[in-house]
This record gives C-alpha cells, sequence and structure tokens, in this order.
C-alpha cells in the first residue's frame, strides 16, 4: 500500500471517528477510569420536582442509550486502533496472515484487521 492509499483510509478513518464521537458524545461520556469505555447517560432530573413518570422516563433514555452505545464504542474502538496501525506501519496487514488485506475489504470496512479469507464467519 502506497502513500497515497494510506492518507486516503487515514480520512476515511478520521472521518468515521469524529461521526462516532459525535454520537457518542450525544448519548453518553467517556468513563473517567478508562478512556476507551464510554458510559451511557440521560438528560438531568431536577428531584425536587420530578414525578414518578419523569423518573421512568429516564432510566427508559439511559437504557435505550446503552443499547446504542453498546453497538458505537466498539466501532469506534477499532476505528481508534486502525488509526494506531496506521501510525506504527501495520495498516492493511492481516492480523492472522500476515499478507495485505484486500483494498475492496478496506473500502467496506476501513478497520478491518483481517482479510476477507480470514474474517469472523
Amino acid at each position: 500500500m502506497n502513500k497515497n492509499d494510506i492518507q486516503y483510509f487515514k480520512d476515511k478513518l478520521l472521518k468515521e471517528k469524529a461521526i462516532l464521537e459525535e454520537e457518542l458524545g450525544s448519548i453518553g461520556q467517556v468513563s473517567q477510569e478508562n478512556p476507551n469505555d464510554w458510559n451511557a447517560t440521560s438528560g438531568e432530573i431536577e428531584t425536587d420536582s420530578a414525578d414518578e413518570n419523569e423518573v421512568a422516563d429516564k432510566f427508559e433514555e439511559l437504557e435505550e442509550n446503552k443499547v446504542i452505545l453498546n453497538k458505537l464504542e466498539p466501532q469506534f474502538n477499532d476505528v481508534k486502533a486502525a488509526l494506531e496501525r496506521i501510525e506504527n506501519g501495520t495498516y492493511g496487514i492481516c492480523e492472522i496472515s500476515g499478507e495485505p488485506i484486500e483494498r475492496e475489504r478496506l473500502e467496506a470496512n476501513p478497520s478491518a484487521r483481517t482479510s476477507i479469507k480470514h474474517m469472523r464467519g
């Protein structure tokens, strides 16, 4: 893979990372203990004026945000890992075979860690 290809995929990954960060930020916040972990949040409740329905709505919102976060967080971490592979010169190399990952696979999933042959079935 040449420098232009690397830059092309780096740009795609940076755009995807920004989108994921925005989406994650709208439903959660980065964990204080682990910067690779996100915690779901819901809107603020005024406890002195909160009624049972408002509290129930906030708990429901929190549970929905957890489901969404559980889908987005792994994607976000995969994108960050792919950007790290770009920096250390191992991007586009299958982690199983050590062979180059097919361009069409990287086009479909720029954070792919394996070739088509070795992707999970």
